[in-house]
């Protein structure tokens, strides 16, 4: 009989509890789990500019060099921080289900009854966000805005609305509800705020070649969510993005086929860049593909390489 399936996650509530959620479903198969917890270098480098310390990757750094060593047989990470095409040796041996894509605008107390979404803050307000994608479109939105950079766990920055003299933060709802939190939001619809490609969906990562884990971890798999996350992933590898820049992608089914929404922006909202197609769903990747063709057209390598500059000159 094979052994316990070690599984590979951050420490932080949010990693855990996904992790934890992945593992039931792994259990009630019938396989028995073993949790291990790794520190990464995105948690110890919390304080600082994932755009200036390498992105979004670091995030999941320390976990792959376990696989690679064999200290754990899968490793569970959010979509969203996965880069587009993973190292030598590694392959996505599942993609979890997708829930909540939108990102959520969460208010101090004072602006809690406010009207819904970005109208009901005041002129001039501090909205605190880690992500150069949420910063342009914010500031795309409402130029008004002071956006304040923030780092930091779901408590950590909501926390930062009663002590850092913050007036909202903007947070992913998928977060939210997996961590059953009961807090105030206001949706921000994925029509006019895209999110981040990936936003939502699980990655189960496994070492390239090993048939046996991914067969045991097939009860985690959403064959529509495999297929909207690979056009994103797609639409970003085709950009040449980071998974920091301000770039933001969004497939779903429609009826019958995929309708993808891609977006490009500047780092102060001013130039926005944006295109929608439909295509079938067995040519997912290759929608994504097209829609990046389109905006590059438009001038988005331009944008991209301004964005870089200003990250690591700014």
């Amino acid at each position: 009989m094979p052994g316990p399936l070690r599984l590979g996650t951050r420490g932080s509530q949010l990693a855990r509890t996904q992790s934890g959620q992945a593992a039931a479903i792994l259990e009630a198969a019938g396989e028995s789990i073993e949790m291990c917890v790794v520190r990464t270098s995105g948690d110890r480098l919390s304080k600082a500019s994932l755009a200036k310390v390498g992105g979004k990757g670091l995030f999941i750094k320390e976990l792959e060099e376990a696989l690679l060593a064999g200290e754990i047989d899968l490793a569970i990470h959010s979509m969203k921080d996965v880069p587009a095409i993973l190292p030598e040796g590694f392959v996505l041996g599942a993609v979890g289900a997708r829930v909540d894509e939108r990102d959520v605008l969460v208010r101090s107390l004072e602006f809690q009854n406010a009207a819904d979404g970005l109208a009901g803050l005041p002129p001039g307000a501090r909205v605190g966000t880690g992500s150069l994608r949420r910063r342009a479109q914010l500031l795309a939105s409402r130029p008004d805005l002071e956006v304040v950079a923030i780092r930091g766990n779901v408590d950590t920055r909501l926390a930062l609305l009663e002590g850092a003299d913050l007036d909202a933060v903007v947070l992913a709802a998928a977060g939210i509800q997996r961590l059953g939190l009961e807090v105030p939001v206001h949706p921000l619809a994925s029509e006019s705020f895209l999110p981040a490609a990936g936003q939502g969906v699980l990655a189960i990562e496994i070492r390239a070649g090993d048939e046996g884990t991914r067969q045991r971890i097939a009860p985690l798999h959403d064959s529509l969510a495999a297929m909207t996350a690979s056009a994103e992933r797609a639409f970003v590898h085709a950009l040449d993005a980071s998974c920091t820049a301000p770039v933001a992608a969004w497939c779903r089914m429609e009826e019958t086929h995929l309708r993808f929404d891609g977006l490009v922006a500047s780092l102060d909202g001013r130039q926005i860049l944006r295109e929608t197609l439909t295509g079938e769903p067995a040519c997912a990747e290759a929608l994504g593909r097209d829609v990046a063709s389109l905006l590059l057209d438009q001038g988005a390598a331009e944008i991209l390489a301004e964005v870089e500059r200003g990250i690591w000159t700014g």
